[in-house]
């Protein structure tokens, strides 16, 4: 894997407890940009949450979804939404969002940043890997992410 080119089913990988499967891997992270927030969600099996129902701040980051591989159902304030491989789900900050598998092996990629504003990574990845190794018993490297 060059620093360059990866596929997503190379990139680490880091189980969420508590969040019904979901499984986060750190696009952002593993290529280092700078410009904006970008991170994959893989659900081995139908029914597996894929985003986590969240809403982002008014005037916060608004996000784009791509299902990338298999079928997703989306849900957008409350609006179920079907979203085979291919589908855009764009949401404006405010939006509660959260995404869940139709079908095995379904990956979504999920792109956001704040308009009008330089990107800052959020603290939340660093707690999501930290608190992953850490249930995985990892627990030096869950040191190193808090650090």
């Amino acid at each position: 894997m060059s620093d360059r080119v990866a596929r997503i089913d190379e990139l680490e990988l880091y189980p969420i407890e508590g969040q019904d499967g979901l499984t986060w891997r750190p696009v952002r992270r593993h290529f280092d940009i700078q410009a904006f927030g970008v991170n994959a969600y893989t659900a081995e099996e139908a029914g597996q949450r894929l985003v986590e129902a969240h809403r982002e701040e008014e005037n916060g980051h608004e996000e784009l979804y791509v299902v990338v591989s298999g079928h997703a159902r989306f849900v957008l304030d409350g609006e179920p939404h079907d979203a085979p491989a291919g589908t855009l789900v764009h949401c404006v900050s405010g939006t509660l969002r959260e995404a869940f598998a139709e079908e095995p092996n379904t990956t979504v990629l999920g792109i956001g940043a704040k308009p009008g504003e330089a990107f800052k990574p959020s603290g939340w990845e660093w707690t999501f890997a930290g608190m992953s190794l850490l249930t995985q018993g990892q627990e030096e490297a869950a040191r190193r992410e808090f650090e």
